[in-house]
């Protein structure tokens, strides 16, 4: 060896000292976040710093959540915490001890002021979790543009149980899952900024249930404030439960539990699995299982979200509004029966109860073979429950949005399962589009290019959407503001692109009957 080689390597080895050293005194500062809450601990992971289960609150059984600190402690945050209680078990291990965030970010500096994007995910009101691997923010915040957020929060009986006609002593049982998404907007106001995020840009956006839950806070004066755009997908709720109804539901739930509604003190002491084994009571307005969700208790939630009108209170925040093409194909499987044996002379019926509004399914079935001779019984039952049941709600609220000449964006995903062709773009489609979650466990998108180009086209929009409250950016058509004129509608595909009032017949056909949203 020279003397050259020598020198060489022993640069080489400070060099490389050197590197070792500056990268663990970068994993030591990056990796623990000092906020007024606490010191959180969390995960670096290909250079975007995890922190997950961070607890934001506590509470106790149908009471509203109260806020937790532990200032100046040191908290490990690289597990995800408990999932509430549920009838699915996928998500991992379930407690009612369940109100954590997780935070994903690229840059945690007070001074970077990151927009932040808050995901509140799907499962209606009774199922579903932030730990799902479709939710993950790691991807997201990779791009180095926004700091991610997901969170957990109490459902079903849980968060919604109306029982405040009941007993007073539960004044807010209908509306806790509601209060819980607020209280951990309140603790991202105030903590968020140590994290790299900015707490006066802040999007909320969910799908399915996520989107209801949306566009519920939007109407509630407690969440006034507490975040500056909104995107829902797939979810939305133009009126909430009626408390005479909610009561109703109350009232089954009870019976199929065994317990009084004249002495609610057993409720506070029954283990969590026998209230969520009661969840398969049958609904006594909807049939089904019981349908729990936001109640008009005239405390929290004092007006409709979106009836009659769009509510003043959140006009001023700008809206993306979507729905996926083929939202049931993801709710009644082609493998179905109700599927599988169609035909002309039953199709009306299996279409009856799956439309969830008062229409004559005979006629339904007549105008859409006379508008489309070519399309199969199955192809009708799906676009006819989509366009009856599962889009309504959205051209509702859209229309709202628009008749206040306030700002929404609307869009219609098009692009299409890869893995199992006949499901199209099924409900939920979407998620791993917007996460850029691709290849993860659930995701029917494919990896490939075209999956790549759905995906950057939406990750692009929800970012700059997230920044300035604009969807529009470089690469993407012109997305105007949704009018009544033009219904302007963002199609999101392999190739994306604008279309004017897609569907335009669906909708003309089912706007002469009224809607009610389920479950009011």
């Amino acid at each position: 060896m020279s003397a050259g080689d020598g020198i060489s390597r022993r640069n080489l080895i400070g060099a490389g000292a050197a590197l070792i050293l500056a990268g663990s005194a970068q994993a030591a500062r990056s990796d623990s976040v000092r906020t007024s809450s606490g010191v959180f601990a969390g995960s670096n992971e290909g250079g975007v710093l995890a922190f997950r289960g961070i607890r934001y609150g506590t509470a106790e059984r149908f009471q509203p959540p109260r806020p937790v600190s532990r200032a100046g402690e040191t908290i490990s945050v690289r597990a995800f915490g408990p999932v509430a209680p549920q009838k699915d078990d996928r998500y991992g291990a379930q407690s009612e001890d369940c109100l954590f965030i997780n935070i994903w970010t690229a840059e945690a500096n007070p001074a970077a002021k990151k927009p932040v994007m808050l995901y509140i995910h799907g499962g209606a009101y009774s199922n579903g979790s932030s730990t799902d691997a479709l939710n993950d923010g790691q991807a997201l915040a990779a791009r180095g543009d926004v700091v991610v957020v997901t969170v957990n929060h109490r459902l079903n009986a849980f968060g919604y149980l109306y029982l405040a006609r009941l007993d007073p002593r539960f004044p807010d049982s209908g509306n806790n899952g509601q209060l819980d998404l607020i209280l951990a907007l309140k603790w991202v106001r105030d903590n968020i900024g140590a994290f790299g995020g900015d707490p006066s840009r802040v999007m909320v956006f969910g799908q399915s249930g996520g989107g209801a839950k949306i566009a519920t806070m939007m109407g509630m004066p407690a969440a006034k404030g507490l975040f500056h755009r909104a995107a829902t997908m797939s979810g939305q709720q133009v009126t909430a439960s009626g408390p005479l109804n909610a009561t109703r539901r109350a009232r089954a739930y009870l019976a199929t539990l065994g317990a009084s509604e004249k002495d609610l003190s057993a409720l506070l002491t029954m283990p969590a699995e026998k209230l969520v084994a009661a969840l398969d009571t049958t609904d006594p307005i909807l049939g089904g299982g019981v349908y729990f969700g936001p109640v008009l208790d005239m405390k929290w939630l004092v007006r409709h979200p979106f009836w009659p009108d769009a509510n003043p209170q959140s006009n001023a925040i700008p809206m993306i509004l979507g729905n996926t093409h083929d939202e049931t194909r993801a709710f009644v499987s082609p493998d179905s029966p109700r599927v599988q044996d169609l035909n002309w002379d039953n199709l009306a019926g299996r279409i009856a109860p799956e439309l969830r509004i008062d229409a004559l399914p005979e006629w339904v079935v007549a105008e859409y073979r006379g508008r489309f001779p070519e399309w199969s019984p199955a192809d009708i039952f799906y676009q006819a429950t989509t366009a009856g049941r599962s889009w309504r709600g959205q051209v509702i609220e859209a229309e709202a949005r628009a008749q206040a000449k306030t700002n929404a964006w609307v869009y219609q995903l098009d692009f299409t399962s890869r893995t199992d062709p006949r499901r199209g773009a099924y409900h939920s489609l979407d998620i791993p589009l917007v996460f850029g979650t691709l290849g993860a466990k659930g995701s029917q998108t494919g990896i490939a290019a075209d999956a790549r180009a759905a995906s950057a086209a939406m990750q692009e929009s929800f970012i700059a959407f997230a920044g300035t409250g604009d969807p529009n950016h470089v690469g993407l058509p012109e997305w105007p503001v949704y009018d009544l004129i033009h219904r302007p509608t963002m199609i999101f595909d392999a190739r994306s692109h604008i279309e004017n009032d897609p569907r335009k017949w669906q909708r003309e056909l089912f706007a002469r009957i009224p809607y009610i949203q389920p479950g009011s």
